[in-house]
């Protein structure tokens, strides 16, 4: 091998022995960097796959066509007005006949709509979204070669889109695939969708995953796998599998301004419809953990003003009384930090942790409140029992005083409540904290959209019964250095938090 071989632009070999060992050694340190780099490679860009003909032909079996029947009522608004011709006109007779052989009003008619569902038990139980089987008076299942077969309702998820149904298949013999899962799914990981877009039985198309963790204000529980697989109407139900063949995720919505796919779909992650499917499959419905409480995010704001080091957990707005957050300690103000040893990063991942955990199951939790941590003891109890017994809209009204004061730093102007500002602004009987009168344009509390009728029950997660109260604490809050001040406030019955900057 000559010495001339060099890697370094504008340095040339020496002739002694040193500079040549110097210049082999950096040769081959050269050359081993290289095939590191080289066995690196494959590991970051993957090639696609050459086909998906033997992934689709296995998983083709186990997808079927949902369709639905439900009985209409017809109204007078369904049925046409006929249009006025002069007495006599040769129209007049045509179009009566015409109208005469319409659906008269109140009629029941018949109703269809397509979906995609798959096997998930070789026994019969089929999986799809809620919203392709809602108020269906009929659901028939019809299989890859054409078998049909007549469903049953098992349970439905209206939170989560899920439905679960089951055929008695007979001597039929069914392909079932199973769950994977979708946490260990990755962005621009191949994805591959099977479903009955606008009727078109057993089609596959390819993509990748998106995006992650996906809120589109579907439910209290979006999480949603984006992915560009097209995905159009009549995929709804549908299974979106990896490339080991497992359901990752049941499509269930897309984005699309003209109803056709623009390849932003998404799909229920696995990790959140396995669970349900299971409690569908064992009791006809959910049951999920509540813990009895209103949350609201944590801002940068709310954050510094409770020396938390940064927004993270959610935060709790309000606690229903004798609910289980109520029974462990836990109070309006504190931030939940983990619950049951899983972390809390944002307010949105709690409802779905507390779902997930076993009903009547002692938990820790871990909470900041006054500066530190602290860890308390919760029964979790049954979200479905608890909607039953009307208790999801936990708020705490009670009394007050009087007097009108003025804050500068906030602008606010406040009062005590009096029966005439009560009925003013149609405030409970039993409400009680203090009342904003006014707010001044482009002060802080303006910034936060606080508004004359609001009142104010808590500064710094402490109670405030009159102005003088409320503007020592302020005060108070000034004096340490705080740059803004937690309030919590109560719009007619709705409890939130706001941390509102200090002026001055």
């Amino acid at each position: 091998m000559s010495n001339r071989l060099a890697f370094l632009p504008g340095k040339r070999a020496q002739a002694d022995g040193s500079s040549r060992r110097l210049s082999a050694n950096r040769f081959f340190a050269t050359l081993l960097a290289l095939a590191v780099l080289v066995q690196a490679v494959p590991a970051l860009a993957r090639p696609a796959p050459d086909s998906f003909a033997d992934i689709a032909e296995n998983l083709l079996p186990a997808v079927v066509n949902v369709s639905t029947t439900q009985t209409v009522q017809s109204s007078p608004q369904d049925v046409p007005e006929m249009p006025q011709f002069p007495p006599g006109s040769p129209f007049e007779e045509f179009f009566r006949d015409f109208f005469d052989r319409q659906q008269r009003p109140n009629q029941p008619r018949r109703a269809t709509s397509l979906g995609s569902g798959f096997v998930i038990d070789a026994s019969g139980f089929i999986v799809t979204n809620n919203h392709v089987i809602a108020d269906a008076d009929k659901v028939t299942i019809r299989m890859h070669d054409d078998a049909e077969f007549e469903a049953e309702i098992v349970g439905r998820d209206p939170k989560t889109d899920l439905a679960l149904l089951k055929i008695n298949p007979g001597d039929y013999k069914l392909t079932a695939v199973g769950w994977g899962d979708s946490d260990a799914s990755r962005v621009g990981d191949w994805v591959l969708a099977i479903g009955n877009p606008f009727g078109l039985g057993g089609t596959v198309t390819a993509g990748i995953v998106s995006a992650r963790a996906r809120d589109i204000n579907a439910g209290p529980y979006d999480d949603f796998l984006q992915t560009d697989a097209s995905i159009n109407r009549g995929n709804s139900g549908g299974p979106m599998f990896n490339m080991s063949g497992e359901v990752v995720g049941i499509n269930t919505a897309i984005y699309s301004p003209s109803g056709g796919s623009i390849g932003i779909g998404f799909a229920v992650p696995s990790a959140l419809a396995k669970p349900v499917i299971e409690q569908l499959k064992e009791y006809g419905r959910t049951r999920r953990g509540w813990l009895g409480v209103r949350i609201q995010m944590v801002t940068d704001e709310i954050a510094e003003s409770l020396g938390l080091d940064k927004a993270r957990g959610a935060l709790i707005a309000s606690v229903t009384e004798t609910g289980p957050a109520d029974k462990g300690g836990i109070k309006a103000g504190d931030i939940v930090l983990k619950f049951n040893g899983q972390n809390v990063p944002d307010m949105r991942r709690l409802p779905r942790i507390v779902a997930a955990t076993k009903i009547d199951e002692d938990v820790p939790v871990e909470i900041w409140r006054d500066g530190k941590k602290l860890t308390v003891k919760v029964k979790v109890g049954e979200l479905e029992e608890a909607e039953q017994a009307g208790l999801l809209d936990p708020t705490k009204p009670a009394d007050s005083g009087a007097v009108n004061r003025t804050v500068d730093s906030l602008g606010l102007s406040l009062t005590g409540v009096t029966p005439e500002l009560r009925q003013r602004f149609g405030l409970a009987d039993t409400a009680k904290g203090v009342l904003v009168t006014e707010v001044k344009p482009n002060s802080p509390a303006a910034e936060k959209a606080i508004q004359p009728g609001d009142m104010i029950v808590e500064v710094s997660q402490e109670e405030v019964n009159s102005p003088a109260e409320l503007v020592e604490k302020v005060q108070s809050a000034q004096k340490a250095g705080r740059k803004s001040v937690l309030l919590l406030v109560n719009r007619k019955g709705e409890m939130r938090f706001v941390a509102v900057r200090i002026e001055g």
